[in-house]
């Protein structure tokens, strides 16, 4: 057995792409869409509570990809 068969472990891979900035208003990580509660508790969590943020982490997308209004917001302050 190789010591990287040993060390391998069955587990849900952290989404972590080490771009770690917290959106101001969105309290989430830029990089890997998380909330600082699952990054911090990710090495306790389940695999099953795992997977569930995976799965709803691509949902979280659009919220950091909205426009704040550009030029025309800014005219009309």
């Amino acid at each position: 057995m190789s010591k990287d068969t040993v060390w391998k472990r069955n587990e849900v891979e952290s989404p972590c792409i080490q771009i770690c900035v917290v959106h101001p208003e969105e309290r989430i990580c830029t990089g890997c869409l998380r909330t600082i509660d699952e990054i911090t508790g990710w090495s306790k969590m389940t695999p099953e509570q795992r997977s569930a943020i995976m799965e709803e982490l691509p949902s979280r997308a659009p919220k950091l990809q909205k426009r704040r209004g550009g030029r025309n917001a800014r005219l009309k302050r």
